[in-house]
Parts: structure tokens; C-alpha cells; sequence
């Protein structure tokens, strides 16, 4: 990579926690740099009076969101609220940046099904059978040649790679999969809240959007991709008082007739995520914990059966803002470019 020029990249709504964590990951990049990063709040600031924890890695000023400007990066990172990236991806893409959107706007195949949840008709719906989903121990061969990629969501990130193993070995009930997810705060985002504050959220805990969560049909939806039939879910998220990490907890059981003897789960895990740099398939019993992954872009497993009986539980757990977000952004970033997919992703948790 030395001998190559740096990606430029540009970072749309760089003062949320996901944009925060992408600067924070671009400015140590071995192959990329951040050139553009755009706030509308803090628009003429720099960088660094909002991240004092960047002063010494770059000079740069937020700015408002210019597409002429935009558009001389390579990448750019839409790091939005749902709805924006969808009203410029087009002339960006024209201009022949590559886009990664965090949001969800390029998550749903289905533009009916994307205004069913997000509430607004999608503005650009011919663009959604084009993105691909940024899952790279799924799509890395799709990845690799995109335009735009849908970077998918914390809650289905961790979801996902948990069932992975499990759907591809044809031997599990797809009609009674159950996903018990729980996160940190960050999570919601950086915008004031009630819910999120620490005198609500600190030393509590709760289930919340029971009746539907927006993850529910983009975790379906490539759930049932990976199966190549439709399968069911529960997906019930909780909010932790912590502020980062994931951490879900997966049902499934056998299908009738099978004898839970003739499927080794931690041999299958082991053997599904072996060449894959950020899933790390822990020893059998282990339990693993979100701090084990906080600023990390890896996804830790364990899987167990209790008892030995016919049920299959699967715990995962990711930092929503690395792995969930940010993080993967890079990892795709690394792969639309041909870069080594670890570069600059590479090190361990902050512990404590």
C-alpha cells in the first residue's frame, strides 16, 4: 500500500457517534485519508473542537454538505439519518464515487417495503437492487465489485453472523428462530433523548419495540436469502445502560428427526469462520462479554447446547459503532478497493 496513493474518502454527518468513529478509524488508515467531512450543525468548526481526542491527526474543518466537493473523493461514507443518503446518492454515483451508506436507505430490496417502515415513499428505488449488503463473510465477492453498498445495521450484523453457521448447515428449524438482542445506548445515536439519558437509561433495563423494530425485516431479509426459503423470527431488542456493544443471544432448535449427536456445533462454527479476520469463534463454554469487542471491528461467538439437548444457542457479541457500523464501512471500504480487507482495522479492545 505504500506505494499506491491514499483513498480520498469524504464522511457525510461526521458529528454523530458512526461519523466520530469513522474519522477515528480514516486519520490511522495505512491506505486512506480522510479529505471531506461535513456537518450541518458545526459547519466552519474544526474537527478537532468537537473530537479534542483527534488533535494531532488532522487539520480538517467541518463543512456543509457541497456534492461538487464530494464528488472529487473516492468514497464517500453517508453516516445520515435515514432518508438522506438516498437524495444525493445518485449524483454521486454519476461522478463515479463510490458510496457506503450507514444508514438504511439501501438496506431494503424492496422499495414498498422500505416505505412500510421508514414511513416516506424511497427516492431513489431503482438504486436498491443494485446495492449490495455490506455483510463481508457473506458478500465479499460482491463487495469487491460495487458502487454502492448498503452497510448493514448493528442488531443484524450480530444476528446474522450468529445464525450463519447454523442456516448454512440445512439442519436447523427455520420457522422458530428466536434472536434476544440487547445494546448499549450509543446505539440510538448522538441526538438528545430522553430514553437515552443517563438518568434514565443508568441502572435500568428494558425491552422496547416488541410489536416491530426496523432491523426485523433487513435481518429477514437475509436471513431468508442465506436459507433460499423464508424463515421466521422473533427479534426482540433491549436497550443496556452501557454505551457501547451488542450483545444477542439466538435460539434454534433441531429439525424433527435429527439426532443433536450427529452435529458437532463447535466443529461447525470453527470450520464456517476460520479464514474470516474478525469473527473470532470462542472455545466451547465460553460466554463471551461486549467489553471483549469494545472498539474493535470482531465479532465474537460461542455456541453451546444445553443440556445436550436439541436446541442450539448461539451468543454474539460486536461494538455497535465498529463491527455494527463504522468499522464494517472500512472493511468494505478495504474490499471495493482492493486494499488487505484488515487494513487499519487491526487491534485489540479497550479494556477496561
Amino acid at each position: 500500500m505504500s506505494d499506491m496513493k491514499p483513498i480520498k474518502a469524504g464522511i457525510i454527518g461526521g458529528s454523530g457517534y458512526t461519523g466520530m468513529e469513522l474519522l477515528r478509524l480514516l486519520v490511522c488508515h495505512p491506505g486512506a485519508v480522510p479529505a471531506c467531512v461535513t456537518s450541518t450543525t458545526h459547519a466552519g468548526r474544526p474537527v478537532t473542537e468537537l473530537l479534542p481526542g483527534l488533535r494531532g491527526e488532522t487539520d480538517l474543518a467541518f463543512s456543509g454538505v457541497d456534492l461538487s466537493e464530494l464528488a472529487q473523493c473516492q468514497v464517500v461514507f453517508s453516516a445520515t439519518p435515514n432518508g438522506a443518503a438516498m437524495t444525493y446518492a445518485g449524483p454521486l454515483l454519476d461522478a463515479g464515487v463510490k458510496l457506503i451508506d450507514l444508514s438504511a436507505d439501501f438496506r431494503l430490496r424492496d422499495a414498498r417495503l422500505w416505505q412500510q417502515w421508514y414511513g416516506r415513499p424511497h427516492a431513489c428505488p431503482g438504486l436498491l437492487e443494485e446495492a449490495v449488503y455490506g455483510l463481508p463473510e457473506v458478500n465479499r465477492e460482491r463487495i469487491r465489485t460495487a458502487r454502492l453498498v448498503a452497510n448493514p445495521g448493528c442488531y443484524p450484523t450480530a444476528v446474522c453472523l450468529g445464525y450463519l453457521p447454523l442456516i448454512e448447515s440445512r439442519s436447523f428449524d427455520l420457522e422458530h428462530l428466536i434472536a434476544d438482542v440487547k445494546s448499549g445506548v450509543s446505539g440510538a445515536g448522538r441526538k438528545a433523548s430522553l430514553t437515552t439519558a443517563l438518568g434514565e437509561a443508568a441502572d435500568s433495563f428494558k425491552a422496547y419495540s416488541v410489536d416491530g423494530h426496523r432491523h426485523w425485516p433487513e435481518i429477514t431479509q437475509e436471513l431468508n436469502q442465506l436459507a433460499g426459503q423464508p424463515v421466521d423470527l422473533l427479534f426482540i431488542p433491549h436497550l443496556l445502560p452501557i454505551i457501547r456493544g451488542i450483545h444477542a443471544t439466538l435460539y434454534g432448535r433441531l429439525k424433527p428427526g435429527q439426532n443433536p449427536h450427529d452435529i458437532d456445533l463447535q466443529a461447525l462454527y470453527e470450520r464456517r469462520f476460520a479464514a474470516e479476520p474478525f469473527v473470532d469463534v470462542l472455545p466451547a463454554g465460553a460466554h463471551p462479554d461486549t467489553r471483549s469487542v469494545r472498539g474493535t471491528n470482531v465479532c465474537r461467538v460461542a455456541v453451546h447446547r444445553p443440556r445436550g439437548g436439541g436446541t442450539a444457542v448461539v451468543l454474539t457479541v460486536v461494538d455497535n459503532l465498529v463491527k455494527g457500523a463504522a468499522g464494517q464501512a472500512v472493511q468494505n471500504m478495504n474490499l471495493m478497493f482492493g486494499l488487505p480487507e484488515i487494513a487499519g482495522l487491526k487491534y485489540p479492545a479497550f479494556v477496561p
